[in-house]
């Protein structure tokens, strides 16, 4: 390999107390020829990159965040490649093909390539590697690790989904790479000491030119402690976003930075799903706002799109850049700073940055080959049965009736809720669930149902979590909920499938509780349409108290629904829900709607069934 290559200068503080596994190790690999930059509108010779007498110079951040487990441009849940409607692609096999392109457009001398977390979680690769057939038990290299380190990345900060599957897990998987896992505000419980590496500094040499030090600083998001408390209380405490910032920033320009890059995940609306007993969990705009000598942030945690966001520090007056790449592989961050050597040393005089589309490359051969045969065995396993049910079940009608196949979903989450809140104070309460039907055509056939059957049920990326309503709260959000119908005249013909997606409701926004019964009088307007609403046989009163399991979409506000985004939230394990119904159909091996199964909501006019 060329001796101009970036190397770590330092391994930040050896003196502050390390996460067990740390590897400090690079690795670098070659680039392909092609440029990919130009379909963006955005293209730099490499010459561009040096003006005469090397007082001028451009270095090229790449970045990546919200992978997910995502190798390749795969879909396992429907067993083809990956496809949506605007055509995107997935997979760190088309990230390295993007990056060896602009590594070569750029010279690799003048780049550098970062992670801004959650990595290991989120597919069904992920979830086999850590629960099926797990690394830390078979030895084996995780196939992420794995090709992080064939595309040669320079630094991965840690994601909150890192915390999923407990700390030795994650210790495990940091020891298998050889770029540094950085976390700076994840400290030991009861501490300020970092329990991971908080920076790293990187030596770039570009030929003709004084080396060009870069720290990149790696935060975490502070929901680990809410999220994966099971897994981290009394082990790790998370601080403050910006205050670490505030502490870890000046100890790197000290070291003798020339530029301080940030790699966060959180996202930038500065808001939190959480209430503000913990700090901001959406807080990078914040970040560079209140941060001093901060030149560039990579961030994620929100799943966007967000090419360029230009945010002015209050205290220097000066632009950040901020980019956000879409999660998964779709894209990669690309930040261009312009330096200008100032009394012999290097300063950030420019900077912008962009995110490129994965979809305008293939995916890198040799990266493919790194996990083919892990992603095979995966394949395998998500057409394997993971349970037997009795009889066919079928979503089709669960747009205007109590479905058993709906009434699973919401089976699976009340006992994955009663079992996490058991001796907590909110134990007592009776527990109700929340699906919408989210998929018609959804079946689980008579006979073997498979872990893509229950993948074509569920098919959003969901985890669960438990909040507290009332019974008056309750009702508000079912006659929310049941704006999704036409307002029917008691003898019109019976058509339900023309009486749905009124003012555009998507099925998807249509909820359906369980656990309570209720009546949906489509005869009456908007608002007053729920009816005879009990629990157990009783009325239910406006201030009787319900734990309700539902979606981390529809807590955080998604849909519109009221009092649920700002309900107590006393349950968010970060499930991801379909591998909560994957988990529970092995685990009991039957699909029997006998054992699930209540018509416990059905639609009326003037109070008469509609079926």
């Amino acid at each position: 390999m060329p001796d101009h290559t970036p190397d770590s200068d330092t391994a930040s503080g050896a003196d502050t107390p390390l996460h067990p596994g740390l590897s400090r190790r690079n690795f670098l690999v070659g680039v392909s020829a092609a440029s990919v930059l130009a379909a963006a509108g955005w293209v730099q010779s490499p010459q561009a990159h040096a003006a005469p007498g090397g007082k001028s110079l451009t270095i090229t951040i790449m970045g990546t965040s919200d992978i997910h487990a995502n190798a390749l441009n795969w879909d396992y849940y429907k067993d083809a490649a990956y496809s949506d409607s605007a055509g995107n692609t997935i997979g760190l096999a088309r990230v390295s093909s993007l990056v060896n392109q602009i590594r070569a457009d750029r010279g690799r001398d003048h780049t550098l390539l970062f992670d801004a977390g959650d990595t290991i979680q989120g597919s069904p690769l992920g979830f086999y590697y850590a629960t099926v057939d797990p690394v830390d038990e078979s030895g084996a290299v995780h196939p992420i690790a794995a090709q992080f380190n064939a595309i040669g990345y320079d630094a991965i900060a840690l994601g909150n989904h890192e915390f999923n599957y407990g700390l030795d897990f994650l210790d495990y998987w940091i020891s298998q790479l050889d770029a540094p896992a950085l976390a700076a505000n994840a400290v030991h419980a009861g501490t300020t000491d970092p329990a991971f590496q908080p920076y790293v500094v990187k030596k770039m040499h570009v030929p003709g030119h004084k080396p060009v030090r870069v720290g990149v600083l790696g935060l975490t998001n502070p929901g680990v402690v809410i999220w994966d408390k099971a897994n981290v209380s009394g082990r790790i405490d998370v601080l403050d976003v910006v205050e670490t910032a505030a502490r870890w920033v000046p100890v790197m320009r000290a070291e003798g930075v020339d530029v301080v890059v940030v790699s966060v995940h959180a996202g930038d609306s500065g808001l939190s799903s959480y209430g503000s007993d913990i700090p901001v969990e959406n807080a990078s705009r914040m970040l560079a706002e209140e941060v001093p000598g901060i030149d560039a942030i990579l961030f994620g945690h929100a799943h966007a799109d967000k090419p360029e966001v230009r945010v002015v520090n209050k205290a220097t007056g000066k632009e950040v850049v901020m980019s956000e790449p879409k999660n998964w592989g779709q894209r990669l961050s690309v930040f261009d700073l312009e330096l200008t050597m100032v009394r012999g040393k290097w300063s950030v005089t420019a900077a912008k940055s962009l995110t490129v589309n994965t979809n305008t490359v293939a995916d890198d051969p040799a990266l493919v080959q790194v996990v083919q045969a892990q992603h095979d065995a995966v394949v395998a396993y998500v057409n394997t049965a993971v349970a037997t049910s009795t009889e066919t079940l079928s979503a089709a009608e669960s747009c205007w009736k109590d479905t058993a196949i709906l009434d699973y979903v919401n089976h699976v989450q009340i006992d994955t809720v009663s079992k996490a809140i058991a001796g907590t104070a909110e134990a007592s309460l009776p527990i109700v669930s929340i699906a919408a039907p989210f998929n018609r055509a959804a079946t689980f056939p008579a006979g073997e149902v498979t872990i893509k059957d229950v993948a074509g049920l569920y098919i959003y990326d969901n985890t669960l979590l438990g909040s507290v309503l009332t019974g008056a709260q309750i009702k508000d959000y079912l006659e929310y909920s049941a704006k999704y119908f036409l307002q029917v005249a008691p003898d019109a013909a019976v058509a339900p499938a023309t009486w749905t997606n009124a003012l555009g409701t998507p099925d998807y926004n249509f909820d359906q509780f369980s656990g309570v019964t209720y009546d949906i009088d489509i005869s009456q307007p908007q608002g007053s349409r729920i009816a005879n609403l009990a629990y157990e046989g009783t009325p239910v009163g406006a201030d009787q108290r319900f734990v309700v399991a539902v979606n981390n979409y529809r807590q955080s506000g998604g849909g519109g629904f009221p009092h649920i985004a700002s309900a107590p939230v006393v349950y968010n394990a970060q499930v991801a829900i379909r591998e909560a119904i994957v988990s529970y159909a092995s685990a009991t091996g039957v699909i029997d709607p006998a054992d699930f199964h209540v018509e416990n909501w059905r639609l009326v006019r003037a109070g008469t069934p509609v079926f």
